[in-house]
């Protein structure tokens, strides 16, 4: 009996182990930890292109350009600049201006360009005297005008003057035009004007010369600075060229530079909407006479002379010489250091000291 109840008892406990056999055991589900995607690293910024400098030196002010223009002739132009020729146009881009009387007080500007390029509409042009011819020559330069008094023609002539005339020229008198607003505003006489793009639309065709003769070379010497070292105060300038006409030159330090001002504004160029600033300002000293009834001057131009220096909001005196009207002018300094000029545009200004006064502060 015992040995039955035990074979009942192990029979059963395996048929319960056979039965939990079979169940499929459920498993809890892995956790799945999210896989953070790191942040793309950021791609390094390209380095700034360094702004492009020309390899080449503008002779006239010192400043880069481009090499195929440095030894190119400037051009000189004739501008008029009567009261009621005002507002001027293009002078603001000259790299050099020369300011002179002529006949009556009043007085005319040549304007040098180094380079048409990026030069817009320019006038108006008037007419030329002797010493005009004689500044542009110094320059090697070729000569934009209106008309001329007799002896300027006699020396365009028989100095053989490259020029393009708006009055007596040939084909070259195809550059000027008259601008309707101005002969409306202004009138007639002060209405002729030309363009950078005609000029050098015209020289393109061969007709000059347009690199310097050989062995040409500007006497200008400049630095970066050109504040004269131990110079006076003079931020302040004040040229009484005539009873006509008085010009001023406030020195701006913000951007290093004499803003011009005549007739008591501003002088600003209708063309370019700036208004007429340089680097440095030179008075020279000179001769000046009346030589006709029409009151037309002699002014001397070759020679020495003293005169006085205005960069940096400073004053320096100077002489100047030059030994004939085809060499360009040579400064110095009192004790004949060669004059360093500051990079950038110049306005030179040739009075008589019996006739203009010079003030600054």
């Amino acid at each position: 009996m015992k040995t039955r109840m035990l074979a009942f008892w192990l029979a059963a406990a395996m048929l319960l182990s056979l039965t939990g056999c079979g169940k499929e055991e459920t498993e809890e589900p892995p956790v799945q930890t999210p896989v953070e995607n790191p942040e793309p690293e950021p791609e390094p910024e390209p380095e700034p292109e360094p702004p492009y400098v020309p390899a080449g030196t503008n002779p006239l002010t010192g400043l880069p350009m481009e090499p195929e223009d440095e030894e190119k002739r400037p051009v000189a132009v004739m501008l008029n600049n009567l009261k009621a020729a005002q507002p001027q146009l293009g002078i603001s881009q000259a790299d050099i201006i020369y300011e002179v009387t002529a006949e009556g007080g009043i007085t005319r500007m040549l304007g040098l360009y180094q380079t048409m390029d990026g030069i817009g509409t320019l006038g108006s042009i008037r007419s030329t005297r002797p010493y005009y011819i004689e500044l542009a020559l110094g320059h090697d330069a070729l000569l934009i005008h209106a008309g001329g008094s007799q002896e300027a023609y006699s020396d365009i002539y028989s100095w053989k003057v490259d020029n393009m005339d708006g009055v007596r020229g040939g084909s070259d008198a195809e550059i000027f035009w008259r601008d309707r607003d101005r002969q409306r505003n202004n009138g007639y006489e002060h209405s002729l004007i030309t363009s950078g793009e005609k000029i050098q639309a015209y020289l393109d065709q061969g007709r000059f010369d347009t690199e310097h003769r050989d062995g040409w070379e500007e006497a200008l010497h400049f630095a970066q600075d050109g504040t004269p070292a131990g110079g006076e105060r003079a931020e302040h300038i004040t040229l009484r060229f005539s009873t006509y006409k008085t010009g001023t030159f406030d020195y701006e330090p913000a951007v290093g530079q004499y803003l011009a001002g005549q007739y008591g504004e501003n002088h600003v160029d209708a063309a370019t909407g700036m208004q007429v600033a340089a680097t440095n300002v030179l008075v020279l000293e000179t001769s000046i006479s009346v030589i006709d009834s029409e009151a037309r001057q002699r002014v001397k131009t070759v020679g020495e002379g003293k005169g006085t220096f205005f960069c940096g909001g400073k004053a320096a005196a100077i002489q100047w010489s030059r030994e004939d009207r085809n060499s360009p002018f040579v400064y110095t300094l009192e004790d004949g250091t060669p004059l360093t000029l500051g990079q950038g545009k110049s306005y030179i200004c040739l009075i008589s000291p019996k006739v203009s006064t010079l003030k600054y502060e």
